[in-house]
Order: C-alpha cells, then structure tokens, then sequence
C-alpha cells in the first residue's frame, strides 16, 4: 500500500486528486492540508511507519508555500517522495521546485492514469516523473542552458551571517514562521523579519525557499 498526502490550499482540488486516485486499491490517501505549515505540523504528529510515501504538492499556497514546504521536507523526511501538482509550468518554478528536492513535476490537467504512473514509478523505482509538457520545457531549459544562475553562492558566504542571522536561519530551515521564531527566541516578530530581511541580502537571494536550499546544500545549520 502505498500512503499519499496531499497539500493544496484549494479543498476542491485535494478532493479532485483524491477522486483521481479512488481508482488505485494499493494507494491511499492518509491526510491533506491546505498549506506547507499545515503538512510539516501534521507530520510532526506521525510516527515514522505511518509515513506518506508521496506528497503531492501544490506550490502556490498562503503561509507557506509548496517549494518552501518541500524545501524544508526533503531535509526533515528525505525519504518522502515529493511530487509537485500544480497549474504553474513556467521554468523559474520548475527550477526552483528541482532544486528544492521534488521527485517530480504534473500539471493538474493530466489524467489520473497519468497521476497514478506517476506515484508508482517514483515508488517502485526512484524515478522522477513529469507530465510530457514539463519534460519538454526542462529538456530544452538544460540544452540552452538557460536556468537562473546560482553563481556566487558559496560556502563563505555563510560567515557574513551574525549569531543571532545564523540561529534565525536554522529555525526557517526546521520550518517555523516568524512568530514562532520570535518566541524561541524571544524577540519581536518585526525583528526576526529584520534579520531575515538582512540574510536575504547577504546571501542574495529573495525567498525562504532559496535561503533553504542553500543553507542544506552547503550544511550551514
């Protein structure tokens, strides 16, 4: 049996996914949430073997968003496969989802026999399935070589960060939201987006997912 989440801010789309995979007896759907800070408290409440297999994720939530949320995820649970379901298909997305850790990329269009491939192939052989429209795009994306540029970010770039710019970017990376962070470390909200404001700039990137993915790519925290 294969357990799946869902994530989507929309209640009609989990129940159309839901819908689309009524069809499979060896997948279930063992919880949905509608965003990425709703997923990683409802993991926290699950033991290990009650697990999802696959998260199908949304990207374009309120609160946390699904390229943060997978970000954040593949860290915390990395062996969860994440598979992006989303109506966006345009390549700084596909990118940026990529590089958070997705195992793979649909649209919300392609069918359930689609969707359902999809799962088993990541599942049964570690494969990272994408509708036949984002494996066109990402073909041609890496031919022209034309992604956007992580140039500059390195490990140095790290020791700008303050003690106090350090410890706020562990708890973005554990997945907590700046009220959150701001009572473990009992500071005011305003200033914990403060210093992220600040971490932002020093390490040149303009979203908490970016500021994920290079804090687990160069193991900063």
């Amino acid at each position: 049996m294969i357990n799946i989440a869902i994530v989507d801010d929309q209640v009609v789309n989990r129940k159309t996914a839901q819908q689309n995979l009524s069809g499979a007896p060896d997948i279930r759907v063992i919880f949905e949430a509608g965003n990425g800070e709703e997923f990683l408290e409802k993991m926290s409440q699950l033991t290990p073997e009650n697990y999802p297999l696959v998260v199908l994720m949304d990207i374009d939530m309120p609160i946390m968003n699904g390229i943060e949320a997978i970000a954040t995820g593949t860290v915390k649970y990395p062996n969860i496969k994440f598979l992006v379901l989303t109506v966006f298909d345009d390549d700084d997305r596909i990118f940026e989802a990529i590089q958070a850790g997705a195992s793979g990329y649909l649209l919300k269009d392609d069918s359930s026999a689609q969707l359902m491939e999809a799962i088993t192939n990541a599942v049964d052989h570690n494969g990272v399935p994408m509708s036949p429209a984002i494996a066109r795009k990402t073909l041609q994306w890496m031919k022209n070589s034309s992604r956007p540029s992580t140039a500059g970010h390195n490990v140095t770039q790290k020791d700008l960060l303050s003690e106090r710019e350090t410890d706020i970017l562990r708890l973005i990376v554990e997945g907590l939201d700046y009220k959150k962070i701001a009572e473990q470390l009992f500071i005011s909200p305003f200033t914990v987006r403060t210093h992220t404001s600040k971490i932002y700039e020093k390490l040149h990137v303009n979203s908490k997912a970016q500021a994920i993915l290079l804090a687990n790519k160069y193991k900063w925290v």
